[in-house]
């Protein structure tokens, strides 16, 4: 098998496992659909992940290490540009789904990734770390159960909230919302230039 190829079919079945685990949940999802979602045959799907359980820990992962990277590029002030939020938007409409429907299972990988963005919450939080625990916690239940109610938040504002000019509206609201000296005067102005750069749709395909 090409190795390209070999990738592309991984991640092709991984993008479709995200899809239809935030619609129906894991334990609605077979492979069978899975497989049938991403226009592959049930073997390859075993080949690369084995399991259902292989594939959700796979889909875990994938949510964690996106969270983890646009938290480091965002950090090192890429989030003042437009472009990076951009594509942070157009990746990140799958990974929403998918953890509003794990938090609103109460998934097992719910409190690992809850678990991980604090973490990282806190890693670029300024202050004392100590002192910002409960700080960052309620920070990223409230960040979280923006897309846990993605429905009726969509409802309210009447545009999808898990799409790009969904998430610029609420990226607007947050940043509106959340005081300078929480995230810190220089990551506020960056977000506020980023933001300025960026049209609503940027990131639709």
């Amino acid at each position: 098998m090409d190795d390209r190829q070999d990738l592309t079919a991984r991640a092709r079945i991984r993008d479709a496992a995200l899809e239809l685990f935030a619609e129906r949940g894991v334990a609605g999802t077979s492979l069978r659909s899975v497989a049938e979602r991403a226009s592959v045959s049930l073997a390859l799907v075993q080949y690369h992940f084995t399991s259902k359980a292989g594939l959700a820990s796979a889909c875990d992962d994938y949510v964690v290490e996106f969270f983890r990277n646009t938290a480091k590029q965002a950090a090192d002030g890429a989030v003042s540009d437009p472009q990076f939020i951009s594509a942070a938007r157009r990746d990140a409409t799958s990974v929403w789904h998918y953890l509003g429907r794990a938090l609103a299972d109460d998934t097992p990988a719910a409190a690992v990734i809850f678990d991980e963005l604090l973490i990282l919450t806190q890693e670029y939080l300024p202050g004392d770390k100590e002192e910002t625990v409960t700080e960052a916690a309620v920070f990223v239940a409230m960040r979280l159960g923006v897309y846990v109610l993605h429905q009726h938040i969509s409802r309210a504002i009447g545009v999808d909230a898990v799409t790009p000019a969904g998430m610029h509206r609420i990226s607007t609201a947050l940043l509106k919302i959340i005081s300078p000296s929480f995230v810190g005067a220089a990551a506020a102005e960056q977000a506020e230039t980023g933001l300025a750069g960026a049209r609503p749709d940027d990131g639709e395909q």
